[in-house]
């Protein structure tokens, strides 16, 4: 029986403030710790957990959780690595490629469970290449073939420290032409967009901004129609944030990395667009000290809703090490208000994927043949 309240008036009821008053309380009674916007059900050679495995590790300690693959596929070459078979792009100089086949694989592991447990789950498609003009119709192919599954786009990267070089073919970019209609089509279905883009080239130094941040910056004000999350705000394992410096008559100094992203936060035309925090090695460097610490819960407290919380786990091996990511950000979360706290960890997950699941399959509903 459908709801009363219209499928527009529940999206836009979900899509406001996280209403900090209610949130700690309910995680309190939930006993919940965390709602994962980022997670790896496989590995680059297509391997990991069944979703029943996942689900069951999630058990009573991650309530939701995005679900996706890996949409590159590491390639075995014998003549770089021997018998020595790469699981992973750092193993090997053989190069990657697109593996379209990860979305049909998330689907059926997805439709394997029940509906109880499918609840708890947001699949995600990620097996296009951004820099084809086709790229947009595998999506819109995926949602026709697997109605009522999929709730967004990505995680999907366009510059990556060491894995954009590794893909032959054209080189994916911020001013292609094909992202842009892949953003355009998310914002007409109301898919939510992981996408990871580094801030910055990898060993650059003394520039005043960013390689690709104003380059990033122009492309979300572009799309304002589509809910964007920024994986990892922007950083990696060489792209490291840009130290806060002093600053003097002469030389002032160049904005942080917090500062940059703030400056985004504050834009009243990039209300769409948030970061997640996934990935240990973005904890690494929020937690690197406590002048660190402190700038980064100051800035969380500051835009409590724009923020969203993940593991960037690929197919951990069991939930203690499921739970590494979200303990190393303690030494911040035990600084919060609770409110921040729980919309970071919880809230903010629910209002984006909540409303994009009511987006879709209104599309699909006017869009797809049975």
């Amino acid at each position: 029986m459908r709801s009363l309240l219209s499928p527009l008036a529940a999206v836009l009821a979900l899509a406001g403030p996280w209403p900090a008053t209610a949130a700690p309380a309910a995680q309190a009674r939930s006993g919940y710790l965390f709602n994962d916007a980022h997670f790896h059900l496989t590995n680059y050679v297509q391997k990991g957990l069944t979703a029943r495995q996942y689900v069951e590790m999630m058990g009573s300690t991650v309530k939701r959780s995005t679900l996706f693959g890996i949409p590159l596929q590491q390639h075995w070459s014998h003549a770089n690595s021997g018998d020595f078979a790469p699981t992973y792009y750092l193993q090997t100089d053989a190069p990657l490629y697109y593996y379209s086949f990860t979305d049909a694989a998330i689907a059926k592991a997805y439709l394997s469970l029940p509906e109880r447990e499918r609840a708890r789950l947001d699949p995600m498609i990620t097996g296009f290449n951004p820099a084809d003009m086709y790229g947009v119709d595998h999506i819109r192919r995926v949602l026709e073939t697997f109605p009522g599954v999929f709730t967004g786009i990505g995680e999907f990267s366009i510059h990556k420290e060491f894995v954009s070089a590794k893909i032959p073919g054209e080189t994916a970019s911020l001013t292609n032409p094909a992202l842009d209609r892949i953003l355009d089509f998310a914002a007409e279905t109301g898919l939510v967009v992981i996408l990871h883009c580094d801030i910055d080239m990898p060993f650059t130094k003394g520039r005043e901004l960013p390689v690709y941040y104003r380059q990033m910056r122009e492309l979300l004000a572009r799309h304002p129609r589509t809910t964007i999350i920024w994986a990892h705000t922007g950083l990696g394992r060489i792209v490291q944030p840009i130290p806060v410096q002093a600053s003097t008559e002469a030389a002032p100094r160049p904005p942080g990395h917090i500062e940059l992203v703030e400056s985004l936060l504050a834009d009243p035309q990039l209300r769409h667009v948030y970061f997640d925090i996934s990935w240990d090695e973005v904890a690494k460097y929020a937690v690197s000290s406590p002048q660190s610490i402190e700038r980064v819960a100051a800035a969380f407290e500051r835009h409590p809703d724009r923020f969203l919380f993940g593991t960037d786990n690929v197919a951990p091996a069991d939930l203690k090490g499921h739970l590494r990511v979200y303990e190393m950000w303690e030494p911040i979360f035990d600084r919060l208000n609770p409110a921040t706290k729980a919309a970071i960890t919880m809230g903010n997950y629910e209002r984006l994927f909540d409303a994009a699941r009511l987006r879709v399959r209104e599309w699909e509903r006017a869009n797809v043949r049975d």
